[in-house]
């Protein structure tokens, strides 16, 4: 793994692999162009490295010219190409191979075409050392490849990250970072809370707790908070768009995190289609659903206890608490089953020393 700036990168290809590409895409043009002189042109900065290398490959008589075109910063293209060095001029009725280090969405290929496209060559190709299928928009056709690549970014062998690692031998990719987004579920008393004290803590994750979120808003007077209230205040529940925001809100106050603990929502299948929806919309998904299983009698001991401490009255009456674990029961069953259906609900006991408990929960998370 190396780091460059804030960003870590891990191997991706060899310096091995990359020589047998560019070797091999010497063979290639060799075969079809060997009679003839071609003129290859490099595009700067990031092919130079592989120009050079190609040359020293290709055996029969060529020239070499530069064009410098510049489309990236950072990790992203800014979707703008920018002509830095113009081509040679002594290119009429001559055959133009331009060498790409790089294909992706075929920004910088269309500007290249364009700026081939009123003169009088002979033959124009393209060849590209690392091709991105998966993302190119196919307008022009390519002639010649070296490595297909899944679009991740890569740095290394010419190719950068803000103008560092373009003198690396080998070729890395960016490592980014897996994302744990977890549901918590569990009936009242059976520990949810400090388990997810536990788990943000180990694997930096960002506990949101719906409960939290509307005492928050509403203490804060928040446009939210104000709506939530207003449902509240007529005796309504609070729509699920509401509540939805205020957990979009939330996770985008925190792009630090590794992940999220859900708890307290989703509720109803709807809700849980309503949070799958909006993750999408993030790139990012629930990995598990967790419940944490207790026995009811060791559970009701529990809270009438909590309940001498809380001087909460839902705790301090064994009924009202039966009456809670029933409505668990009544909304858990269908979320378990939709949860299931996608490979995604784990079933932990809830009972024993809060180590153990913590420690059977991170061997579901550290298995997905």
């Amino acid at each position: 793994m190396i780091k460059l700036q804030d960003k870590y990168f891990k191997p991706f290809l060899s310096q091995a692999e990359i020589q047998i590409a560019v070797e091999d895409l010497a063979r290639k043009i060799s075969a079809d162009h060997k009679n003839e002189t071609p003129i290859f042109i490099g595009v700067l900065n990031g092919a130079f490295m592989f120009v050079a290398d190609f040359l020293k490959a290709y055996e029969y008589p060529c020239e070499v010219s530069f064009v410098k075109l510049s489309s990236y910063q950072g990790l992203t293209s800014t979707g703008i190409v920018e002509t830095l060095l113009d081509p040679p001029e002594n290119i009429e009725g001559r055959t133009v191979i331009i060498l790409e280090d790089i294909i992706d969405t075929g920004r910088t290929l269309k500007e290249l075409v364009h700026l081939f496209s009123n003169t009088n060559v002979k033959e124009f190709k393209i060849a590209t050392l690392f091709y991105k299928s998966e993302i190119y928009n196919g307008e022009y056709s390519i002639d010649y490849v070296g490595i297909e690549i899944p679009n991740k970014f890569i740095v290394g062998y010419g190719l950068d990250y803000n103008e560092l690692g373009r003198n690396l031998k080998e070729v890395y990719q960016l490592n980014q970072k897996h994302m744990i987004n977890l549901v918590l579920f569990g009936k009242p008393g059976a520990g949810k809370g400090t388990q997810a004290e536990f788990l943000k803590e180990k694997y930096n994750l960002k506990h949101i707790s719906t409960g939290d979120l509307f005492r928050y808003n509403m203490k804060n007077d928040t446009e939210l908070g104000q709506l939530a209230k207003s449902y509240i205040d007529k005796g309504d529940l609070v729509p699920d768009e509401v509540t939805i925001k205020m957990l979009q809100d939330d996770v985008e106050k925190n792009p630090e995190a590794s992940g999220f603990i859900f708890d307290g929502f989703p509720r109803t299948t709807a809700q849980a289609e309503a949070l799958d929806q909006f993750l999408a919309t993030k790139g990012m998904k629930i990995d598990a659903t967790i419940a944490l299983e207790a026995n009811d009698e060791v559970l009701i001991q529990r809270l009438l206890e909590r309940g001498k401490v809380s001087g909460r009255t839902d705790d301090q009456d064994e009924d009202k608490i039966r009456n809670r674990f029933d409505e668990y029961n009544q909304k858990t069953a269908p979320l378990k089953d939709y949860y299931e259906v996608q490979g995604k609900f784990h079933s932990v006991d809830g009972i024993g020393e809060i180590d153990a408990i913590t420690h059977r929960l991170g061997k579901v998370i550290e298995e997905l």
